[in-house]
């Protein structure tokens, strides 16, 4: 049997990484994140993956970043030490 070939298997390319690059540098100004960050990081990888699934649209990269952005937000462990 042949293996099974997906395009998030392909490479990406420069066109491509340029793409991603704008998105991530967008959301960090817009977001005050620092494109360091872990929280940078983490969409980042995000953004690829969401590329590398056929979402090639600026403007549909775009909320779709925040909306997995506010999913990770909500996955995350309450803060300890605050009160309501």
């Amino acid at each position: 049997m042949t293996p099974r070939y997906h395009r998030h298997d392909e490479p990406l390319t420069s066109e491509d990484l340029s793409k991603c690059k704008l998105i991530l540098e967008e959301f960090c100004t817009a977001n005050n994140v620092a494109l360091t960050s872990d929280e940078a990081e983490r969409v980042a990888a995000i953004i690829i993956e969401l590329y590398q699934q056929g979402v090639h649209e600026l403007h549909h990269l775009r909320p779709l970043v925040d909306a997995a952005r506010g999913m990770l937000a909500d996955d995350a462990p309450p803060a300890q030490g605050l009160t309501g």
